[in-house]
């Protein structure tokens, strides 16, 4: 199990900081506002930890290749956290499979959508959401453990 690191950061910072691939943070897969609002711990056991490294590595850093920075804004969700956010009981995120991709407009959540399912193995990917401003999200996951269904490619665009 290797943990990137950057090299423009201090020591203290590096020292702190739990890399899944050279552009993709624990930190970043496993922040909330909510979780942070209402107190709730959200971190990942081993096994969504690999799978938030293979989510990354698989899907989110050819993504981020393509097309520069990629924000995450929902990664890995504890049980406490998925139930506060109205999250589904059998969510992806829940076991570190899903992530939700924020993208400032429609014509860059198509671009991505296309690029996610033309060069990646993802599981689903959805482009979820458009905003009163314009912004958009991306839902995509991917399956890691041996044993389950392939990655299914499901993909849809559902309110465009």
């Amino acid at each position: 199990m290797k943990n990137y690191k950057r090299n423009k950061m201090n020591n203290s910072e590096r020292s702190n900081e739990v890399w899944l691939t050279p552009h993709f943070t624990l930190r970043e897969m496993t922040a909330s506002g909510t979780a942070v609002r209402r107190g709730l711990k959200n971190v990942p056991p081993a096994v969504a930890m690999e799978n938030l490294r293979a989510l990354c590595r698989e899907v989110l850093e050819p993504l981020r290749r393509q097309v520069g920075c990629v924000r995450v804004t929902s990664g890995y969700r504890s049980e406490a956290l998925n139930r506060a956010v109205g999250g589904a009981e059998n969510s992806q995120h829940r076991r570190g499979e899903a992530a939700d991709v924020h993208c400032s407009s429609l014509e860059q959540a198509k671009k991505w959508f296309e690029i996610i399912r033309r060069e990646t193995d993802f599981d689903q990917l959805l482009l979820e959401r458009h905003l009163k401003n314009g912004c958009c999200w991306l839902h995509v996951s991917y399956v890691r453990q041996p044993g389950r269904r392939k990655n299914r490619h499901k993909a849809h665009m559902i309110s465009v």
